[in-house]
């Protein structure tokens, strides 16, 4: 079957069917719209079967739809139309949300329904119901969804009004009068796009990353401390955390970040390194122990992991590892991990330096859990990761995947070689050949493949999947003469091997070395891409499906 992934961006929901369909052996094709004419060309040189548009912000050309089946997915229950559909489920307190599949007709989420499946909502910012519950339900739909189109069991429906379209109007906040509820609502309905427009001590900028405080109180609007980048405000019944800001034409940032000496005098309010989660605020590193087993969560936004965070993160595991039998990395409520802080680094006056400083510390939190003889290590992929953060799980002695997770184990998209040991750990899980692959292909792995290939020990079902992790690390600790038999043969394979796996990451660092330094890196140039989100001028050429016996979808039609 030849299937094409009409798109606006290669995102995380594209992922999910890029993969679910390559694992099913299907030829798929991605084509980004970036033009009417070039979306019709790419289309139809290729010919498809049908078309699916897990994320398109494009209307689809009438000569696609008539000719070639067409299904867009619309994350929203049955009868929602509309942009900010997932807004709009926030905004007006909507318990339960889902997932739409409609056939293509040239009316805005009106055609025929192949499949529609509702999730219960949770109190959470947009991006965050996104990439959890739509990309959940989602890939549940997947096989319903192909058995549909192939029996074209389709249901019509009524063409309700579309919901409202929101502004920066209905998003703004009124700090004299919303409470502290009515402004996380704002700004989770409106994170990650487009944020809240508003202005802070004089500077232009747009709200995400909203946390309540139950301890500190002020007046409306008033900077009453910071934390590891966030800022916390006082509401008119207590107080909120933010986390991050963009200027207009800018790029997202960490809130001290952007407003930097106009922060003067704002005490700095700490946690412990590890948060006992007694009270609500904003932190990040968090750890729950059972049964000698610790699961150390790390909710770094958008899996970003700046040198500060690094470095609090590998003392967190050391310090914790002192106590239990198992260290279960456990990532953060949208991502494991996604390495390096690239948006940081592009706002460094200061980028090659500050870059260095980034991979170093990325490599020293890797080597601490690499190396880490006296206790067992196991990462828990249930979020996805990409990147140095698949190479943070690999250097676990487990590695445990969810149904449903994408995993993105390279960096040549960004012209970056890579470090955190990958040159070791990776070769090591799936063999030299495969590997090279892997970082030169640059295409996403789902769970299935990860486990298949040796990249994951093991693949847990999503309704299962906490009991299934559980169950598996209390095995590893129930014999205790075969855990001091494990860690005995660890402590002895580290031992006479260190150097060597040294040797790795000093091979690595000599190739990043000019990446990172030299004026002339295309890093420099595909990290302002990636943190302006540029639009790509075509569809890159690593999605593209290899065509064999050519035909026309339109001829055909």
């Amino acid at each position: 079957m030849k299937i094409t992934l009409l798109v606006s961006a290669f995102n995380s929901l594209t992922q999910v069917a890029y993969t679910y369909f390559k694992d099913r052996k299907y030829s798929v094709d991605v084509v980004f719209a970036i033009n009417e004419q070039q979306m019709i060309d790419e289309v139809f040189y290729f010919g498809p079967d049908f078309i699916l548009c897990p994320f398109l912000k494009k209307f689809v050309p009438k000569e696609i739809y008539e000719n070639i089946d067409t299904y867009i997915v619309h994350p929203g229950v049955l009868g929602d139309r509309g942009a900010y559909a997932i807004d709009n489920a926030i905004r007006l307190d909507k318990k339960e949300w889902g997932v739409t599949v409609l056939k293509a007709n040239g009316e805005f989420d009106s055609g025929d329904v192949v499949i529609t499946q509702n999730f219960g909502m949770r109190q959470a910012y947009k991006a965050s119901i996104y990439r959890n519950e739509v990309i959940t339900t989602f890939y549940s739909m997947l096989d319903g969804f192909l058995e549909n189109i192939q029996s074209k069991k389709f249901t019509s429906q009524s063409n309700l009004p579309m919901h409202q379209a929101l502004s920066q109007k209905d998003r703004a906040i009124d700090w004299q009068k919303d409470t502290t509820q009515e402004i996380l609502k704002k700004i989770y309905m409106s994170d990650s796009h487009p944020g809240v427009k508003d202005e802070l001590l004089g500077v232009e900028c747009y709200l995400y990353g909203a946390w309540r405080e139950e301890k500190l109180k002020g007046k409306p609007k008033e900077i009453l401390a910071k934390r590891d980048g966030a800022i916390c405000l006082g509401t008119v019944d207590g107080a909120v955390w933010i986390t991050h800001l963009k200027e207009p034409n800018r790029f997202k940032l960490p809130a001290t970040y952007v407003l930097k000496e106009r922060l003067q005098g704002v005490k700095e309010q700490r946690l412990p390194l590890i948060f006992d989660k007694s009270y609500k605020t904003f932190y990040e590193i968090s750890c729950d122990i059972k049964e000698e087993v610790a699961y150390l969560y790390f909710n770094f936004h958008n899996g970003a992991f700046s040198s500060d965070k690094c470095m609090k993160l590998k003392y967190a595991f050391e310090y914790i590892k002192e106590q239990v039998k198992i260290v279960v990395l456990m990532g953060g409520e949208d991502f494991f991990s996604n390495g390096i802080h690239l948006n940081i680094l592009q706002d460094s006056k200061k980028n090659g330096e500050d870059g260095w400083s980034n991979i170093n510390a990325m490599n020293d939190l890797v080597k601490s859990v690499l190396f880490a003889d006296d206790v067992v290590t196991v990462a828990s992929l249930h979020k996805n990761a990409g990147a140095g953060g698949v190479f943070l799980a690999l250097a676990c002695d487990y590695v445990v995947v969810k149904e449903g997770v994408v995993l993105n184990p390279h960096y040549k998209t960004l012209r970056l070689s890579g470090s955190e040991y990958h040159t070791y750990s990776l070769p090591k899980r799936v063999g030299k050949e495969y590997a090279e692959k892997i970082l030169e292909e640059c295409l996403p792995l789902s769970a299935g493949k990860a486990k298949e290939t040796g990249l994951a020990d093991k693949l847990f079902a999503h309704k299962e999947y906490r009991k299934e992790l559980e169950n598996f690390c209390l095995e590893l600790i129930c014999d205790e003469e075969k855990l001091e038999d494990f860690l005995w043969n660890k402590e002895e394979y580290i031992e006479s091997h260190k150097k060597q796996i040294e040797h790795h990451r000093e091979e690595e660092i000599a190739v990043m070395y000019p990446e990172f330094w030299e004026e002339g890196s295309s890093f420099h140039k595909k990290r302002y891409e990636f943190v302006y989100k540029i639009c790509p001028l075509e569809t890159p050429q690593r999605l593209k499906a290899t065509i064999t016996n050519n035909h026309s979808g339109k001829a055909n039609a």
